[in-house]
């Protein structure tokens, strides 16, 4: 039995009521909730046919139909859980534990803090679950399950990765379907928690690809395709045959997240705009270039941004919408930091926009930081790992000035005008797509 820990819940009070009156503002944490579990799909495809195996999402089980697949006594349930619903999963694992259940624990938060898991499940998995998962299968067969599996770092190229089960989900249930083409990023944010933390970067053949879309289309006519990829572009000849895939496909519309060296490439930006790519998140991060030289060990981010709002035009020129992401809380940041942030978005018509707080996730470096210099709220925040609550004592203002501030900028980005501007301005880019692909 599978069980993905999806969505977050903001825990700050006023900035969760202002969610209510900003549709806009909830609309993305809606989306990415909306998605099965990409790594629990792919561990499922690696389970020996013999199994029986069935998907639950955690959000679809109230009190008492969780009560009742503990009474089903599953021989193995395995739960996926980042930071923000982490101590969700421990309350989930707890009852199938008391009812006897071998459990299993993984994703991001149990990779890095494997000690802690290993208090609330039988057996914790580190990394990158499907290379281990065989052996694990083997081991609980014979009797012999260990208490942890490691597949941290684990170079296996992902054209060894099996097809994730689709088949196991409700079509009717989702409206976005995660699909993977890369793994981790050559970029070394301080604050980044994604599959970086445990994997090199990797592509997965374009041939490959082409499987997971074809089992994807079996099932859904017209599917939404999200990419669950740090960060697509670094190889720009590869992205153009991708781009090229997808293209084969016009009942497909897709998005994904990548850099601003994404506006280098005008071939590119062109096969991206004929595939059906309808949007691409880009981490932008901050305006300041002294902001931007805490965010990556390389200051890669700070050398490009003079180029910024240009390397936005000439994408969304070429028809494809730029959700543009900022973070806030950097030591450098102050009052004035957002103003200039909201004069940016403004100047580079972004046709979206994501703003969050900078998050001490454990297992990155700006957590090992923080920590250092006693400045974590609170030795346990992981439900506040939500990118929208406060968790730590910032510089240049204080925790209660950088909360209330937040809430402005959310305010003053979602407002009725800005989204109405931002609609305007994706219907331009689309229309000109249209115009310019035909």
């Amino acid at each position: 039995m599978l069980i993905a820990m999806s969505g977050v819940r903001i825990v700050n009070p006023e900035l969760r009521a202002l969610g209510l009156t900003l549709p806009g503002f909830v609309e993305r944490g809606k989306v990415i909730a909306s998605m099965p579990s990409l790594g629990l799909l792919t561990i499922a495809g690696a389970t020996p046919p013999h199994w029986e195996v069935s998907y639950h999402e955690i959000d679809d089980l109230d009190q008492d139909s969780l009560a009742e697949l503990v009474r089903t006594e599953p021989d193995l349930v395995a739960v996926s859980s980042l930071s923000a619903r982490v101590e969700d999963a421990y309350r989930v694992l707890g009852d199938f534990r008391a009812a006897g259940v071998s459990t299993v624990l993984g994703g991001l938060h149990a990779s890095v803090m494997p000690e802690e898991a290993s208090v609330h499940a039988d057996c914790v998995v580190t990394g990158q679950g499907e290379w281990v998962w065989p052996k694990l299968i083997r081991d609980f067969e014979s009797g012999a399950l260990a208490s942890r599996y490691d597949g941290m770092h684990a170079r296996e190229p992902l054209a060894s990765t099996p097809l994730p089960r689709y088949d196991l989900l409700d079509p009717e249930r989702y409206n976005r379907i995660p699909l993977q083409t890369t793994r981790g990023c050559p970029l070394d944010c301080a604050f980044c928690a994604a599959s970086r933390l445990i994997s090199p970067y990797k592509r997965k053949p374009i041939e490959r690809i082409r499987e997971e879309v074809e089992s994807v289309l079996q099932i859904w006519n017209q599917p939404f395709i999200e990419l669950a990829d740090d960060n697509t572009f670094v190889n720009k000849p590869w992205g153009r045959a991708l781009a090229d895939l997808f293209a084969e496909y016009p009942q497909i519309r897709w998005f994904t997240e990548t850099d601003i060296s994404l506006g280098d490439d005008e071939e590119l930006i062109s096969r991206l705009a004929r595939s059906g790519c309808a949007q691409v998140l880009v981490g932008l991060e901050s305006v300041q270039d002294d902001s931007l030289a805490e965010a990556d060990t390389r200051s890669w981010k700070r050398k490009r941004r003079r180029e910024y709002i240009e390397r936005v035009r000439r994408i969304q020129d070429g028809g494809i919408s730029v959700n543009g992401c900022f973070v806030f809380g950097f030591d450098a940041d102050t009052h004035d930091t957002f103003d200039r942030t909201w004069d940016f978005i403004q100047e580079a018509e972004l046709s979206e926009v994501q703003v969050t707080l900078l998050t001490p996730f454990p297992g990155t470096a700006l957590y090992d930081s923080l920590a250092r210099q006693g400045r974590l709220l609170k030795d346990r925040f992981w439900n506040q790992c939500t990118l929208f609550d406060v968790t730590f004592g910032p510089r240049g203002l204080s925790p209660v000035e950088l909360e209330r501030r937040f809430q402005k900028m959310v305010a003053t980005v979602y407002s009725d005008d800005a989204n109405e501007r931002r609609r305007t301005k994706r219907a331009s880019i689309y229309r000109h797509r249209r115009t310019a692909t035909t």
